[in-house]
């Protein structure tokens, strides 16, 4: 099947249509959501969560712009709400912080230290800096989507990079970091 007879049988609730679709953007789809969840199970409720939502709407798809860019749009709006309803982005001191680099040897350490370290981060932090380092989206863009200020989407990405290149730095200190 084409991507359109895909999107036409999937507005029809053609189970069929749905597997099918499923089946070719959930590797995609499951990495968005791994990288807003705090670990595997949560990516794949966030995932079963995302393609319900997306069966739902698929009516509202026009076919302008990319399937896979508005199916990627829901996913990450569906990790998103999980945090909003439980209070993660309820206001906190907004000091602002001095902005910081995080520099990564990719020879140093593997991609799954990588996503480990990035996934322990606080709630509030490792959502704002994957939606601002891993998505590109602004910091008025984030407030938005958040319901935050944008000096508080500045600050949690601020506060984010200081823990990551904390624990960088202790990994590439410690004498057991090849293993890793």
């Amino acid at each position: 099947m084409s991507l359109d007879q895909l999107i036409k049988g999937c507005k029809r609730n053609d189970t069929q249509a749905q597997s099918q679709l499923y089946k070719l953007y959930a590797s995609k789809l499951f990495s968005v959501c791994l990288k807003y969840s705090r670990n595997y199970v949560e990516a794949e409720d966030n995932l079963q969560d995302a393609y319900l939502t997306i069966f739902k709407k698929i009516g509202q798809f026009k076919s302008q712009g990319s399937l896979e860019g508005w199916m990627k749009r829901i996913t990450i709006n569906t990790a998103l709400q999980r945090y909003r309803s439980a209070g993660v982005f309820d206001i906190v001191n907004e000091d602002q912080i001095e902005d910081v680099t995080v520099e990564v040897d990719d020879d140093d350490m593997s991609i799954d230290y990588l996503l480990n370290i990035i996934q322990d981060l606080p709630d509030r932090y490792r959502l704002v800096f994957n939606l601002y380092a891993l998505d590109d989206y602004s910091h008025k863009e984030i407030a938005a989507m958040l319901t935050i200020s944008v000096g508080t989407s500045k600050s949690n990405l601020a506060r984010a990079r200081l823990i990551l290149k904390e624990k960088i730095k202790q990994y590439k200190a410690s004498p057991n970091s090849q293993s890793i």
